[in-house]
């Protein structure tokens, strides 16, 4: 045991230092936070619904909350209820299977609503198209706002696409290229 204690002693700590953020990635973030705040006046909060994708691109939306962009402390929120949502996130091709739980969560969020098309996928469907399990892009189920090409876009990318919308929306400019709203359903309750 003493051999132990007086290698760990002679050792000492053996850790690295942290790599200081990047200068271009922090001055970036700080003043999405800024116009963010300044066009908002409060926190955004955002609905992410995967519509089928491979998932690559909730691994960037993953990546946000990361010390590394830090999107909470931007004022930025992941919320769980499209209720509590100002935007919704969606990436993929909208597949079959989820065009009934997209319009629905479309349909609870309030208004003014705002909705960002993530990724390639997203934006026109990308490898996966339109088929019989596939509706292709989101535009074709709900109207989008902003579609963000990428496969997948960068974290960084992401962001800017968020203050995008969010600037549009203060503008009070219309969706691009979308359908017609989708009818409402009929409540059963």
């Amino acid at each position: 045991m003493w051999k132990i204690l007086h290698q760990i002693a002679r050792t000492g700590v053996v850790t690295e230092t942290p790599p200081a953020l990047a200068e271009p990635v922090q001055a970036e973030s700080g003043r999405i936070q800024a116009e963010l705040l300044a066009i908002l006046g409060q926190a955004l909060a955002i609905r992410q619904v995967d519509a089928g994708s491979c998932n690559a691109c909730e691994l960037e939306i993953h990546a946000l909350n990361n010390p590394y962009y830090n999107i909470e402390g931007l004022g930025i929120k992941f919320v769980a209820s499209p209720r509590h949502a100002d935007l919704l996130l969606v990436t993929g091709p909208v597949s079959r299977h989820m065009k009934e739980a997209l319009l629905r969560t479309y349909e609870a969020t309030p208004e003014p609503r705002l909705v960002l098309a993530v990724g390639d996928c997203g934006c026109d469907g990308g490898i996966f198209g339109e088929g019989h399990a596939s509706c292709g892009r989101v535009a074709n189920v709900i109207p989008v706002d902003l579609a963000m090409a990428g496969c997948p876009p960068a974290p960084i990318d992401i962001l800017r696409g968020i203050l995008a919308v969010v600037r549009r929306q203060a503008a009070g400019s219309q969706p691009q290229g979308t359908p017609a709203a989708p009818a409402r359903r009929a409540s059963t309750d």
